[in-house]
């Protein structure tokens, strides 16, 4: 699907995303639950974030890989219906975000739901403690959960986060010091590691 945002500007991003979502709710004659969403925009472009009224569910930039996806996994997960607006947790992470990319916020207090595995959930959580400004590798990671041979399962944990930034996945690194994957895009994964390091 990324291939089709070749070439594309950030509107057309969002409208494709935004049809989608809109998509989504139709196909549903009933419902379980509404997720309420907002773009957000920053200095690397927008983000979508998915919400109700007491935890942030997800947090994506634009150029996510697999946001389809991650949407799809969302609706499924709790039968529910897609509404644009606004709810706490999504005025509480539009104002931490804007404080963040002006290098004025290091750690996020917005509520949010953690939908994963047992052992996603465990690695999500030590990523939390990378320190801003700081990188680990992902035998590193691997190494602070007692679980050193799994690094590709670790690895592969990073890239099912649905909370960017809150959950610092872009500072894990390749063992070499290489930027590694980011499924936001490498070009953001470089940005957002020279903001913090440029405040610390």
């Amino acid at each position: 699907m990324n291939e089709l945002f070749l070439g594309k500007t950030f509107d057309e991003k969002r409208n494709y995303y935004q049809a989608l979502l809109n998509e989504h709710t139709r196909q549903r004659d009933t419902i379980d639950k509404v997720l309420t969403y907002a773009w957000i925009n920053t200095k690397l472009g927008p983000m979508l974030a998915i919400a109700d009224d007491k935890f942030l569910y997800l947090l994506e930039f634009i150029d996510r890989k697999g946001l389809e996806r991650e949407i799809t996994q969302l609706q499924n997960r709790f039968n529910a219906r897609f509404i644009k607006g606004v709810t706490p947790p999504l005025r509480s992470i539009t104002q931490e975000l804007e404080l963040y990319f002006s290098g004025k916020l290091s750690d996020f207090q917005t509520p949010i739901f953690l939908l994963g595995t047992p052992f996603q959930q465990e690695v999500w959580r030590m990523l939390k403690t990378i320190l801003y400004g700081k990188t680990w590798s992902y035998a590193q990671l691997a190494a602070a959960i007692k679980k050193p041979s799994a690094f590709r399962a670790v690895a592969r944990a990073n890239g099912c986060n649905r909370l960017a930034l809150i959950i610092p996945c872009h500072r894990v690194v390749n063992a070499n010091g290489e930027l590694g994957g980011y499924g936001g895009g490498l070009h953001n994964k470089k940005a957002l590691l020279q903001l913090e390091r440029a405040r610390i």
